[in-house]
């Protein structure tokens, strides 16, 4: 049970980046009140929670009703993260995120930024979407899809935490070393992506 908390921890933690989003939230909300702040924090990670619960409990349902198998999913799903592992590993999924947030606080409507981009696609993108489906799925019984829900909510936590601590924790950890860490957890969440697509093919072919 230890083992899968911590798979799942860390493929949250790594889809997620808590630490990533700090900074696009730190720009998003640059200049304006404490108050204001601090509630475009909780609004992003409780909207963020929602939506990830929602594909978390009926995600297979909805796959169901689609006629697409589980071990399609995975494939599809591994090969997703594979390809945001391959941009976080070059660094190209950070100068993503820093270009959307450009164009948002460019916008006249840049008050609110806790449905878009905040919740939607930073937190609750659709790598943390086929992370929970995927996760979910493979738990066997309500005792392991609570453990990754567990999972899940705490990494949403540490991204409050981020999100509300994004100044002073932009200032400690420094570009240099958030580069270097972005590119260990590309690496490993590159690993996680091909299992999960030699899952979904052994079940597919019967290996």
């Amino acid at each position: 049970m230890i083992d899968l908390f911590i798979s799942a921890f860390v493929t949250f933690f790594v889809i997620i980046d808590p630490p990533g989003c700090a900074p696009i939230f730190a720009s998003l909300t640059s200049g304006t009140e404490a108050a204001h702040r601090r509630a475009m924090a909780i609004r992003s990670v409780s909207i963020a929670a929602a939506i990830l619960l929602f594909f978390g409990l009926l995600g297979e349902k909805l796959l169901g009703a689609l006629g697409i198998s589980l071990a399609a999913f995975r494939i599809a799903g591994g090969i997703m993260l594979f390809l945001i592992a391959l941009e976080m590993v070059f660094e190209k999924r950070t100068q993503r995120r820093e270009t959307r947030a450009q164009e948002i606080t460019a916008t006249p409507e840049a008050e609110d930024i806790s449905v878009f981009p905040m919740a939607i696609p930073m937190i609750a993108g659709p790598g943390s979407i086929a992370s929970i489906m995927l996760l979910m799925a493979r738990s066997d019984g309500p005792e392991e899809s609570a453990i990754v829900l567990a999972a899940l909510a705490s990494i949403l936590a540490l991204t409050l935490v981020a999100l509300l601590l994004a100044g002073p924790l932009m200032r400690l950890v420094g570009p240099k070393i958030e580069a270097m860490i972005t590119r260990i957890l590309g690496v490993i969440l590159a690993a996680l992506a091909a299992q999960f697509v030699i899952d979904g093919i052994a079940v597919s072919f019967k290996v």
